[in-house]
């Protein structure tokens, strides 16, 4: 029998509901039909406390090719939350660029580096396009933080978007002639993308 069956089986024998045994477990009634149906597995935790509450063994719920499926999905969960908690720090951090002297401004016969905040002579709109892609660029990585505890499609929807974002900010800065700022984004698409060629 496999774990969709049991679990079936024992909330019914408990006489439970969907929404019942997802109150119980603190976990979405969306999640426990997802089980029931066959469509995913319950994290290791939620198998644990699965177990508490059905008073059975983990081992009695799944076989062991259901434990292996199990135990992959959960360390695939964990590593994509890493990277999401990773990528979104490094986004944020891009707001560094208002005050890290990375820019370049024209005095005279002499350049001098300066913040974005401090950069004059600049055409204005051009300005606000640097300023709007920083900070696009941090509100990514703020979204990317607050869902990280979302479902692993969210969290791959997020990654995209910063890396998308990540180009486009970096793009922007080497077509301006700002080449320190442009390295600058560049290292954290360099720290992005070994990431995901570690994925496994």
């Amino acid at each position: 029998m496999e774990l969709n069956e049991k679990l079936q089986e024992l909330r019914k024998q408990k006489g439970l509901t969907q929404e019942e045994l997802a109150a119980a477990l603190y976990v979405s009634r969306t999640a426990v039909s997802k089980w029931e149906s066959g469509r995913g597995y319950p994290s290791i935790d939620s198998l644990k406390a699965l177990a508490v509450y059905f008073q059975v063994t983990v081992d009695a719920l799944l076989s062991g090719e259901e434990l292996l499926s199990v135990a992959g999905e959960d360390v695939r969960q964990k590593e994509a939350r890493i990277r999401a908690v990773a990528f979104g720090w490094m986004d944020i951090s891009a707001g560094l660029l208002f005050f890290l002297p990375l820019f370049g401004r024209q005095e005279g016969d002499f350049v001098r580096a300066v913040s974005l905040t401090g950069l004059a002579g600049e055409n204005p709109w051009l300005k606000i396009l640097y300023m709007a892609a920083v900070v696009l660029m941090m509100g990514v990585g703020l979204c990317t933080l607050l869902r990280r505890s979302g479902a692993v499609s969210s969290l791959e929807k997020g990654k995209n978007a910063s890396l998308a974002v990540n180009v486009l900010a970096a793009l922007l800065f080497i077509l301006g002639r700002h080449p320190y700022a442009a390295v600058f984004l560049f290292v954290f698409l360099l720290v992005k993308g070994m990431m995901l060629l570690k994925k496994p």
